[in-house]
């Protein structure tokens, strides 16, 4: 188990737990709690994939609000600068990383689910992003929110506010599944197991050209796309995947 003050880490298999663990204070990202997630995100790319989970009934309730309050322009440099780097290393991981959301997910929280490559949610989760309502826009977490969900949904939850539960989550594409609250972990698990069985190398391919194409025009995108597949087809288990398919034998992978 990787020990930090506002975070845990724990190993099954080849899949890696990493918990918020302030629920006394709604999980919410204090500047250490970011830190300390970045940190450990890294130190998890031994496995093949990572949960983030949350302890208690909040999975985060964004910003620490006690650290944005009179503070210098300075400092709020910093917060914003080291939540961006942990969403962006969240991407750029070779591993994919998945939300295990069991309950409200606000703000900054919000952000944490829609930056992570595949989300699970409980029946009890809701997602917000209300911060127009005290004065301070969620435009952070804005940027994964409407590359997720699109410009209109993004904005009626920019602007107005209010929370969407899970199943206009899931409806919305925010998360990938929903189940009941005493299934979720095992839900988590179970896709974390189905990408678990690719080659760590191919996953890793295809994760970076996913981010890389996204931002692109369709034919840029294409041609990014064609020159990965053809490095990728390169690679000796993308050969050792094609040559089982068709001995019609379990591949073997590098690592």
């Amino acid at each position: 188990m990787l020990m930090f003050r506002e975070v845990t880490a724990t190993v099954e298999g080849s899949i890696a737990i990493v918990t918020l663990n302030r629920p006394d204070k709604r999980n919410a990202l204090s500047l250490e709690m970011m830190s300390e997630l970045t940190e450990c995100l890294k130190r998890c790319v031994e496995q093949r994939t990572v949960i983030i989970a949350a302890a208690g009934k909040v999975f985060c309730a964004g910003h620490d609000l006690n650290e944005l309050a009179s503070r210098e322009e300075s400092d709020y440099r910093k917060i914003f600068r080291v939540c961006t780097e942990l969403m962006l290393t969240i991407q750029s991981l070779d591993i994919p990383v998945i939300a295990q959301v069991q309950g409200l997910a606000t703000a900054a929280g919000c952000q944490l689910v829609a930056a992570c490559d595949l989300a699970v949610a409980s029946t009890e989760a809701a997602f917000a992003t209300p911060g127009v309502k005290i004065g301070l826009f969620c435009t952070t977490p804005m940027v994964p929110l409407v590359r997720c969900i699109g410009r209109k949904r993004a904005m009626q939850m920019l602007l107005t506010g209010q929370p969407i539960d899970s199943a206009v989550a899931l409806d919305w594409g925010l998360v990938n599944r929903v189940v009941a609250p005493e299934q979720l972990s095992a839900a988590a698990r179970e896709l974390a197991c189905a990408i678990a069985g690719a080659s760590r190398e191919t996953v890793a391919i295809g994760k970076r050209a996913f981010y890389e194409q996204i931002a692109m025009d369709e034919r840029a995108a294409y041609m990014c796309a064609q020159e990965t597949m053809t490095s990728n087809a390169m690679v000796e288990d993308a050969q050792e995947g094609i040559s089982a398919f068709l001995s019609k034998r379990a591949p073997v992978w590098k690592a």
